[in-house]
């Protein structure tokens, strides 16, 4: 089972006034394993960035205006996610700006069925809590601290992380876990005791045999 986790940076909050995106991250899962494959680009915008989304994900105009525009990453994108199930933290969200560019390509929108929203899954197993993606590492004590400002791929991993979590705990071993080797067992000297005897005694013997002359052909004297 392939899963590909994504999450995105934009300019803003709605691409119906113009907002675009500027980073997509991807994390491939195979059977809720980390594969090490990943799909990271950032996208020129062609406009302007608000300070309030520059203050979110530390992404200028100019250092955009050096990176390609979505037409040039499309395909590459598409081809990375293929037909796998998304994991996205607010899928809606993230879905609506990538189905925006594809529009503006004249190509076929993504399906949100073809979605798993993270935000659904923790507020079905911890109703009443926050969901945000910063909350949930913190429940799960996952390690954020290298992440100044966000990012798309940074999320992404997180968000790995996060989602493993959610249906059935991380396992040791994975690529995104930090796995320790057991001690061995401490050697236990054996003590002094006697030996324990295991042959019958003459008593046992006796007793043993008027059994058997009990039983017709026993299979102990064959």
């Amino acid at each position: 089972m392939r899963q590909v986790v994504l999450d995105t940076e934009t300019t803003g909050l709605d691409p119906r006034s113009g907002d675009r995106v500027v980073e997509i991250g991807c994390v491939e899962l195979t059977n809720h394993v980390p594969t090490g494959e990943t799909f990271h680009r950032y996208v020129n915008p062609e406009r302007d960035m608000p300070e309030g989304a520059r203050a979110v994900h530390g992404l200028t105009s100019e250092f955009l205006s050096h990176h390609p525009t979505f037409v040039r990453v499309a395909d590459e994108f598409l081809a990375f996610i293929n037909d796998s199930e998304l994991v996205i933290h607010n899928a809606e969200f993230d879905m609506r700006f990538i189905n925006a560019e594809l529009k503006r390509l004249g190509r076929e929108p993504l399906s949100l069925e073809r979605t798993l929203d993270t935000v659904a899954m923790a507020r079905r197993k911890y109703p009443g809590a926050q969901a945000s993606l910063d909350a949930l590492c913190r429940r799960f004590n996952i390690d954020t601290s290298a992440r100044a400002v966000h990012g798309a791929l940074t999320d992404a991993r997180l968000l790995a992380e996060v989602f493993l979590e959610l249906v059935g705990g991380r396992q040791p071993g994975l690529a995104l876990v930090r796995s320790e080797v057991a001690s061995p067992a401490p050697v236990v000297e054996a003590g002094g005791r006697e030996r324990r005897r295991h042959e019958p005694t003459a008593e046992e013997a006796e007793a043993h045999e008027r059994f058997l002359q009990k039983i017709a052909s026993p299979i102990w004297r064959a």
